[in-house]
């Protein structure tokens, strides 16, 4: 009698480790088999805050995976937190469960490319950020424009405004904006390196000065070999206490421009019309690039005091009042 009893005992437990054996077998393919055939890539959006149970559900139902319950257990095993990072996945219906769990584990979302051209505003960067989908437009502009932020980053002005460097960047979707301005800001002090910051002050400027006054050299450059001769302009004009009279300063200082740049509006008294007051506005008007920034550091040796536009992106540039009237007349009212 107790013999049989051995004999059964050890039969059922045969047969469980049996079945934990086909179970784990069962398991083990299930982790690394498939969903489907199909290699064509889906974008998957993980929401900040969702755990693996709302994600596990999503997947299911788009069909990349075949099991929830297994899949979780899976997570678990291979240790994928209960938040999982935000942002956009490619996943395929020919990834495994394990591949999908490793992606997300690793948080290899998918980047979206996003470019700022050199002069670009806050108000133009914030809607390029809008339109790529990586932060909303108003909340960016906001952050961009947060006294309290720029304190923070060590930036002693009221915005970002010309610290934003220009340049192609690679962002997750729903990324903050704060790691945003951050990753520009980081990549302004890559450029404005220390012997740029000894220059500005062999020059009697603050580095906020030349990032100000390399904005202004940005904005009035159509074509890029004349920055140098533009900035000397700038600075004759700064050493001899005479107003700077830049067309896009003004323009910045007008909220809702509407393109038509006015004599009354040459007469408005704003922080940014160098039209009325003397020396350089409060701040940047754009944020420029290196050969702006380089050009602010080092003009050319010119006595030039003026320029005006030929139309065709390049300036006549002259010494004093008279040549500039007889450049006017030439390439402005002439032309009109």
């Amino acid at each position: 009698m107790f013999k049989s009893k051995k004999i059964t005992a050890l039969i059922i437990m045969v047969c469980i480790c049996a079945a934990g054996g086909f179970v784990l077998i069962d398991f083990f393919r299930y982790a690394t088999m498939p969903g489907g055939d199909s290699q064509k890539e889906k974008v998957f959006i993980v929401k900040t805050g969702q755990g693996t149970g709302t994600v596990t559900a999503e997947l299911f139902k788009q069909g990349l995976i075949t099991h929830p319950l297994k899949f979780r257990i899976l997570a678990r095993i291979k240790g994928l937190n209960k938040e999982i990072k935000a942002g956009e996945y490619l996943f395929s219906f020919s990834m495994t469960p394990t591949d999908i769990i490793e992606k997300m584990i690793k948080g290899n979302v998918r980047l979206i490319k996003i470019t700022i051209p050199e002069g670009s505003t806050i108000r133009q960067i914030s809607s390029v950020a809008g339109k790529a989908g990586i932060a909303s437009e108003g909340v960016f502009y906001r952050y961009a424009t947060d006294p309290s932020l720029t304190g923070d980053m060590n930036i002693n002005a009221p915005s970002f405004e010309g610290y934003l460097f220009p340049d192609t960047y690679y962002f997750s979707r729903g990324v903050s904006p704060k790691t945003i301005i951050s990753t520009m800001l980081n990549r302004f002090r890559s450029i404005f390196k220390p012997e740029w910051e000894k220059r500005a002050k062999e020059l009697g400027f603050t580095v906020h000065e030349i990032v100000t006054l390399a904005s202004i050299i940005e904005k009035e450059t159509g074509t890029p070999s004349e920055r140098p001769i533009i900035s000397s302009v700038f600075h004759n004009r700064l050493k001899k206490r005479m107003r700077l009279e830049s067309d896009p300063t003004v323009i910045y200082g007008i909220a809702d421009f509407n393109g038509n740049l006015t004599r009354a509006d040459l007469r408005k008294r704003t922080p940014y019309n160098t039209y009325r007051k003397r020396g350089l506005p409060v701040g940047p008007i754009a944020n420029p690039g290196r050969e702006a920034l380089k050009a602010a550091l080092y003009p050319d040796d010119t006595d030039y005091l003026y320029f005006v536009s030929k139309r065709d992106s390049t300036h006549q540039f002259s010494k004093n009042i008279r040549e500039h009237n007889q450049a006017v007349r030439r390439y402005q009212l002439l032309k009109r």
